[in-house]
């Protein structure tokens, strides 16, 4: 199995999130940008996730929302640039926090029929880095790349 590996280095207003899927860059990209299949893994498991809008394409918008037994969760972003199967930049947002966005830059490297996801997210401020992090990302990070290599996997 694949390790969701998360670095967020003291001091940095960043936050790297690398996982290996054994799926060809093209199916990953699919599964991260149609708006049938990310309910099916976008989100920590116990969640159900309704995606409200999601054009991943330059210049599109997302906006979706997760329930779980502690209410609801909004996030949404706008997609700045998108290639299909390699890249993706877009803003991030969490409803919670409305003054805090985040730019993500997504790459999908090709390992030859498996696919390297290297998220790179730049935040505003250190602080605000942080408080990321201890709002319990990391769980639902590690929780939604497990539920999409089991998408993948199928």
């Amino acid at each position: 199995m694949n390790e969701t590996v998360i670095t967020a280095r003291p001091g940095t207003p960043f936050i790297d999130i690398v996982r290996e899927f054994e799926a060809t860059p093209v199916q990953v990209f699919r599964a991260w940008t149609d708006p049938e299949l990310l309910p099916r893994w976008l989100g920590p498991s116990g969640t159900t996730t309704t995606v409200l809008e999601y054009d991943a394409v330059t210049g599109g918008r997302y906006s979706y929302v997760h329930r779980d037994g502690s209410g609801r969760h909004g996030f949404r972003g706008v997609f700045h640039t998108v290639e299909a199967g390699e890249r993706i930049v877009q803003t991030f947002q969490y409803d919670g926090w409305p003054d805090q966005v985040s730019l993500e830059t997504l790459t999908f490297e090709d390992l030859g029929g498996r696919t390297r996801v290297h998220t790179h997210a730049v935040f505003g401020s250190v602080e605000s880095r942080d408080a990321m992090i201890e709002s319990g990302m990391e769980h639902g990070v590690r929780d939604s790349m497990t539920r999409l290599d089991t998408l993948l996997t199928r």
